[in-house]
């Protein structure tokens, strides 16, 4: 294609909602206010727009986000003021989820891209999971009403309980949680130093739970 047509094809979309998949890959954010983000996700904005660090020791989601690898914090940014800002996270596809009023989801800390201040939200560890991540297994609970944008390597999968799911492939669930198992009586077929085997089980028949087609060890 000529360099018009290149343009044309690629270029920015229009639409009425405040969060908007620009394509698989890009969240669109109309921002009025204050819109919450994955620290080091923005890829470009227009308008009058400014970031603002909210790393810290404590403090729920304004604190941080604990990455497994190396127990070290993943900081959370405010968006503020008026305009568009363009988010993407390591080439992962990205899923936006509009939740209503009392409805709720819970998100590994490393999917989570970005959301609305509308929600209320809160940040936990499993810290049974410590002995597969180190620092534990951080995920947020959010609750509507509002939006909220997930990440996922390749397309997601979602599932009813009962199921048990591989931590490192599980996104996100709701109207459910998880038990951890360990088992202990299966070989380490894939090389890794821990005998151990870690599932989180989620029981019941209510809610659901998504996962990814990759393991992401973190």
């Amino acid at each position: 294609m000529n360099l018009d047509q290149f343009t044309a094809a690629n270029a920015s979309t229009e639409s009425a909602d405040p969060f908007e998949r620009e394509n698989s890959y890009t969240l669109d954010v109309a921002v009025d206010g204050t819109v919450m983000a994955k620290a080091g996700s923005m890829i470009a904005y227009t308008g009058d727009i400014s970031f603002t660090g909210k790393a810290s020791a404590e403090g729920g989601i304004t604190g941080l986000l604990k990455e497994a690898a190396t127990g070290e914090g993943t900081p959370i940014m405010a968006v503020e003021g008026q305009g568009h800002v363009y988010f993407a996270d390591g080439g992962k596809k990205v899923q936006v989820v509009e939740l209503d009023a009392g409805e709720s989801i819970t998100v590994n800390g490393e999917d989570v891209l970005a959301f609305e201040d509308s929600l209320s939200y809160e940040i936990s560890t499993i810290d049974s999971l410590a002995g597969s991540f180190a620092g534990g297994f951080s995920n947020v609970y959010l609750q509507g009403p509002g939006y909220v944008a997930l990440t996922t390597h390749g397309d997601p999968i979602v599932l009813e309980p009962p199921v048990a799911t591989d931590p490192s492939a599980t996104v996100a669930w709701s109207e459910t949680a998880p038990n951890v198992e360990v088992n202990r009586s299966l070989s380490d077929m894939i090389g890794q130093e821990s005998g151990e085997r870690y599932q989180m089980r989620f029981d019941g028949t209510d809610g659901f739970v998504i996962v990814q087609p990759y393991e992401e060890h973190v």
